[in-house]
């Protein structure tokens, strides 16, 4: 028993208001460089309507047998006829759908205007738009940012038509209001004068509108959304998903080959969240992010396996495989191989390096697991190793018999009480198979039978008792470090005006001034900050369980240390005194996050519901470092 819990280094207790913690000075271990980072996949409109920066909704009239093509985001302008079309020459195969604007019962200025994605925010900077043409026109095109509150226009270009009768044309634009729109209740407008028509109408497509991007990437970032994210500080990013690269039946999984390239060349697909998405985020779009925030992009791929239940039978399943190495190919390989080639044709001759590449998603439901434990797994994992055997392979589970140096992926969902209870969760896993914990978050409240009530109402946003929680789980984590690659929130986004799932880290609409920072948010932003580099055994003065959930070890930096609790359910202040063994610090810097209303939540137009105390403890005789902790509370101390 001793020695576990100098192993550990955590200890729990109950019924306590005291406790004397003791950093031993040697022993523990190193801990992943990759403890805390995101899960990415396009749900609640994460990507289109998110974080990808393009303001024009439905900019190319994309559909699928499961989301037909339609005119969403339209209005007419002075009488304008609105169709969709299908040409015999259209845009791209891509792209079969386009807009066709022809005249009214009136003659004169006419057109359309996009209302954005419930919105678009319009400030004094510039804005850089396109939209193909085909149709027979020699007049001008006058493209306007114009509030619908007020009326003023805010922006206005003039294009010269080039178009033709047989020929899609591009037409590039530049707009800088001077001034911020009152609201985002905005549209973009494109319109023409009939005049100068030699035909009835004119065909458009791929009509887009894009702000100032982070890092100024062509097709980039919403620069408010990845700010959030930076803040954060984390180390990795699990991409495209998430039940999303499932696909929700044949033949709709994620097909990387159709996320790269020119827009006008990108295929949609139907989400696996009730809508179309453009694949405006693609591959290289990702990769871009991870090099923009300095990210490890663990990379999920499918596996032959739908959300409909329909699996591939083994014998029909190379293809996939292959067309998994092809992708790894295209991000590693060569300008000399047929798909490093490829990339370095889109402007990226450098390869990218692929460490961790995760089997599908979430493998045990759906009817999928017989299939994953029989031959999917397995065909993937052998012939992934065997051209790269320098990658770690994860299994989109836990508990299945796994080939050594097989990694494996534990998703979370549950009550407050459920992730205390689980502190210890990762005491007995093996550390030759190490875990990511790639999908955790609070979603019910607790109750007595301490589950979670699927197919009913999740909260709306997270809420405190439930990010302390998660906090506690997340300890118990660190203090595993060997044994954990890291771990993410999830889902990381909604937009608040139309979503499938809540509650996640942020929440967002068109308006940047709108985003709101769960409290899940704040402590994740602490833990991850304040990295443990080598964890350190401790001792206690006490012994027990609750309510008091710790770690610590030291920093980056030499001679720093750091000490992470959180205080979950006590009777009152917790009174704790931490002394480094190791350490000749004279002072520390303790920061607390707590919240007056265990069921206060982080909303957009909301109060800030978390409270951040920053101070500083000086040490006592001994090296003591002596502080309060409130009930309901994540701190985290470091030495100076």
């Amino acid at each position: 028993m001793q020695s576990l819990l100098l192993i550990v280094g955590v200890l729990l207790f109950s019924c306590v208001d005291a406790i004397n913690i003791y950093v031993l000075p040697e022993g523990g271990n190193d801990t992943s460089p990759l403890q805390y980072g995101l899960m990415f996949e396009d749900i609640n409109h994460a990507g289109d309507g998110g974080l990808y920066a393009e303001l024009i909704r439905n900019r190319a009239f994309q559909g699928s047998t499961v989301y037909p093509a339609n005119l969403d985001g339209y209005e007419p302008v002075n009488g304008a006829v609105l169709s969709l079309k299908n040409l015999s020459n259209p845009l791209s195969s891509s792209m079969p759908s386009s807009l066709n604007v022809a005249k009214g019962v009136q003659n004169g200025i006419i057109g359309f205007a996009n209302t954005g994605w419930w919105g678009i925010e319009v400030k004094p900077h510039n804005y850089a738009g396109s939209f193909y043409v085909k149709g027979d026109y020699d007049g001008d095109f006058s493209v306007s940012l114009q509030s619908i509150t007020t009326g003023d226009v805010l922006a206005t270009a003039r294009v010269k038509a080039r178009c033709g009768v047989h020929d899609w044309t591009e037409h590039r634009y530049n707009l800088r209001p001077t001034r911020q729109a009152s609201d985002t209740n905005n549209t973009l407008s494109i319109t023409f004068d009939t005049k100068d028509l030699k035909d009835e109408s004119l065909d458009f497509n791929l009509i887009s509108l894009f702000p100032p991007t982070w890092n100024n990437r062509p097709n980039g970032l919403r620069i408010d959304l990845v700010e959030a994210l930076s803040e954060l500080d984390a180390k990795f990013l699990r991409f495209p998903g998430g039940s999303d690269i499932e696909g929700l039946l044949s033949p709709y999984w994620y097909k990387w080959n159709e996320t790269v390239g020119p827009l006008k060349d990108r295929m949609s697909r139907p989400s696996a969240w009730g809508y179309e998405e453009s694949n405006g985020i693609g591959l290289i779009e990702y990769m871009n992010w991870c090099d923009d925030l300095g990210l490890e992009p663990i990379l999920a791929v499918w596996d032959g396996h739908y959300l409909s239940g329909e699996v591939i039978n083994e014998a029909d399943l190379q293809p996939y495989i292959e067309d998994t190495l092809n992708q790894l190919e295209f991000l590693m390989g060569s300008v000399e191989t047929t798909y490093g080639s490829w990339r370095a044709s889109l402007g990226y001759p450098k390869p990218w390096k692929i460490n961790y590449v995760e089997i599908g998603n979430e493998d045990n439901l759906y009817g999928g697991l017989d299939t994953y434990i029989a031959y999917r797994f397995k065909a993937y994992f052998d012939a992934i190793t065997a051209k790269y055997p320098d990658i770690t392979v994860m299994e989109s589970l836990t508990g299945m018999p796994s080939p050594q140096r097989a990694a494996s992926d534990y998703h979370q969902y549950t009550t407050p009480d459920g992730f205390v209870s689980q502190f210890s969760y990762f005491d007995q896993f093996p550390i030759d198979n190490r875990t990511l914990n790639g999908e955790v978050a609070t979603v019910y409240p607790n109750n007595p039978s301490n589950s979670v009530a699927w197919g009913s109402p999740f909260p709306l946003y997270p809420w405190w008792i439930g990010s302390v929680a998660e906090a506690v789980f997340l300890i118990g984590e660190e203090r595993n470090s060997p044994k954990i690659i890291g771990a993410s929130y999830a889902p990381t986004f909604r937009n608040i005006n139309s979503w499938a799932w809540s509650p996640t880290l942020i929440a967002f609409d068109a308006d940047s001034s709108h985003t709101s920072l769960s409290t899940s948010w704040h402590v994740i932003k602490l833990l991850s900050r304040n990295r443990i580099a080598h964890n350190l055994p401790t001792t206690s003065s006490e012994g027990g369980i609750g309510p008091i959930y710790w770690v610590a070890g030291q920093g980056d930096k030499p001679e720093s240390y750091l000490f992470k609790a959180a205080v979950y359910n006590s009777t009152g202040d917790m009174s704790v005194a931490v002394t480094f063994s190791g350490s000749r610090a004279k002072s520390a810097t303790l920061t607390v996050l707590s919240s007056q209303d265990p069921n206060a939540s982080n909303y957009p137009g909301g109060p800030e519901v978390v409270q951040t105390n920053v101070s500083s403890v000086v040490a006592k005789s001994e090296g003591v470092f002596q502080f309060t902790l409130p009930n309901l509370s994540v701190a985290v101390l470091t030495t100076e």
